[in-house]
């Protein structure tokens, strides 16, 4: 749906270039048990693209031989994938962090309810997606009855120990706003949502991401219906901070489609803006093995000021505070 929002430019962003290569972040497939009005991805239950297992055996070539350190999967769903438990398994006798990108209700799926001590036992980090406290908001943004299973998918993890002192499972929980607002304070937000889940639930997670909405793909054609997206653009620029460039995602990860093509960041995924590599007219996994990106140029557009914006966006949360 991406091909239909405005035309994204890249003249006002400031060039930026890579510093050493530290994460793949690999969408593994586009199937989800969900389908979120935020989703960059247009992941539901209807998409079809998953990765091959042709392009899985070139990913375990580059985790065995590249010296990168961080796996994180994501999709879609990334457990709906049928090589998932094989790639995390593989990946953490390789001594990588992995972490899941895990939307809490694919963890009361059928075939999946032992999925949450697999994650535990392969000590995985699971970064799951809550948009509120509150049952209506999470509802509006992700569908009828998701904040009732979500909780539930909490209280599995936190059964494992996710969350738990001194148990050593991350358990980290991301909000991104409703509409074409920026996030509050990550800081603040984290200490009511602590407040709130464990009053009333009994739950404890690590830490809360504030992730920026990206102007693209669901999020952005819903912007385009309510006449909103040229309003949100200019609050992106009007709130670019500057000392946010050293620190943005893009510096230190590599996306990886389906396919295995490389990008600089999940949201150049979604637009087709591949990496650029000189000699590539598409990058593909089979090229980090040969390749040096250090000092490499990041290809943006005028949807990177949404992460340079207020505290800054990330896949790890907020730049600053």
């Amino acid at each position: 749906m991406h091909d239909t929002l405005p035309l994204l430019n890249a003249l006002d962003f400031p060039a930026i270039r890579r510093g050493q290569l530290e994460a793949l972040q690999v969408n593994l497939t586009y199937r989800c048990n969900q389908r979120c009005l935020h989703c960059h991805v247009n992941a539901g239950p209807t998409r079809t693209e998953s990765m091959s297992d042709a392009t899985l055996a070139v990913l375990y070539q580059v985790i065995d031989a590249h010296p990168v350190h961080t796996l994180d999967l994501t999709g879609g769903a990334p457990e709906m994938h049928p090589r998932f438990r094989d790639l995390v398994s593989h990946a953490r006798r390789e001594g990588l962090r992995v972490i899941d990108r895990c939307n809490l209700t694919i963890l009361g799926e059928p075939g999946h309810a032992d999925l949450a001590g697999f994650l535990a036992g392969e000590g995985v980090e699971i970064t799951a997606s809550l948009p509120c406290y509150g049952r209506d908001n999470v509802d509006r943004q992700r569908g009828d009855g998701v904040f009732e299973r979500s909780i539930a998918g909490l209280r599995q993890l936190n059964a494992m120990g996710y969350g738990q002192p001194d148990s050593g499972l991350i358990l980290n929980l991301v909000y991104n706003p409703q509409g074409p607002s920026l996030p509050p304070s990550q800081a603040a937000l984290e200490a009511d949502y602590k407040a709130h889940l464990a009053a009333d639930f009994g739950i404890v997670f690590n830490h809360l991401l504030t992730i920026t909405n990206q102007p693209i793909a669901r999020f952005g054609s819903t912007l385009i219906s309510k006449g909103q997206f040229n309003a949100y653009l200019q609050l992106l620029r009007d709130s670019y901070r500057a000392e946010n460039l050293a620190s943005v995602m893009c510096h230190s990860l590599v996306s990886v489609d389906w396919q295995g093509y490389l990008y600089d960041c999940d949201f150049n995924q979604m637009l087709g803006l591949p990496l650029e590599l000189i000699g590539r007219e598409r990058a593909h996994l089979r090229d980090l093995q040969q390749a040096v990106l250090d000092g490499n140029p990041i290809v943006t557009r005028d949807h990177c000021f949404a992460c340079t914006a207020g505290q800054g966006s990330s896949c790890g949360g907020a730049l600053k505070d």
